[in-house]
């Protein structure tokens, strides 16, 4: 058997990062595109990301985007945690199957129907549609991926450690905050970093969800597609891609440096 790259498996690479990236390249080019026909290369400027301070529609969508992607991913990641310490510290307690199913159900659940199903709780309960019912939404489908992340990692935690600071007199409320949380900071960051992309990036779920006031960027950006490509919808796709690379170019390096000071922790510990 060879081994090594073959030039079957370059060339499926290369097309494939070449199928994922090479639109996502052309549409940076094209959002500082001095024409404003979309197709048509006029020359270098930025006038269409000074544009976008004047286009309050696209802001304000923007703005609610962001609150509820925040708000939601902070909320998510706590009761994922806590669903995913359920699951792996409490072992086979009544209903642990009916709960996991419900945990894992959204995973694989089609997004219409999820969206759907929300829209039909809130006319159910009366509820009026807005920022409040997209939050909601949001983190119920969220949640899921955030448990499943620290779920992995509480698998492979070493509970020795635990064992030693209870032992010490330490109590378990502290054990879980001086000990437990520190180890598994980078898979709680991970989650909250996966959430948050998720609701930054959601359409279907925030379209049957919304509400007056509640319109999300994905939403506002899609009505204009409908109507044409313009450089403004290029521009912010462009401030979109530049800020989930830093976001998670940064939370890259802080859980890199934790897992290392973690590692250190644990040769120290066992010297």
């Amino acid at each position: 058997m060879r081994k090594g790259l073959t030039w079957f498996n370059v060339t499926s690479i290369v097309l494939g990062f070449a199928f994922l990236y090479i639109p996502i390249i052309l549409l940076v080019i094209y959002s500082f595109n001095a024409s404003r026909l979309v197709t048509v290369w006029a020359g270098f400027s930025t006038q269409w990301y000074w544009s976008l301070l004047e286009n309050e529609q696209l802001i304000d969508a923007a703005w609610v985007t962001l609150r509820i992607a925040f708000f939601s991913s902070l909320v998510a990641t706590v009761l994922g945690t806590m669903a995913a310490l359920a699951l792996t510290r409490y072992g086979r307690f009544g209903g642990r199957t009916l709960f996991s199913g419900m945990i894992y159900a959204p995973l694989v659940m089609p997004e219409v129907i999820t969206g759907l199903s929300l829209l039909l709780l809130f006319v159910a309960v009366n509820f009026d549609r807005g920022f409040w019912t997209v939050l909601l939404a949001h983190i119920t489908f969220t949640m899921c991926f955030v448990a499943v992340v620290v779920q992995s990692r509480l698998v492979t935690f070493d509970r020795t450690l635990e064992e030693a600071a209870l032992d010490l007199g330490c109590p378990p409320f502290q054990t879980f905050f001086k000990i437990t949380l520190p180890l598994i900071l980078p898979a709680v960051v991970s989650g909250f970093m996966l959430a948050f992309t998720l609701s930054l990036d959601d359409l279907v779920i925030a379209s049957f969800t919304t509400g007056p006031g509640a319109t999300t960027l994905p939403m506002r950006i899609y009505s204009q597609v409908r109507l044409g490509v313009t450089p403004e919808i290029n521009a912010v796709c462009t401030i979109l891609i530049a800020i989930v690379t830093v976001v998670v170019i940064v939370a890259s390096i802080v859980t890199k440096r934790a897992e290392n000071q973690r590692q250190a922790e644990e040769r120290a510990a066992l010297q």
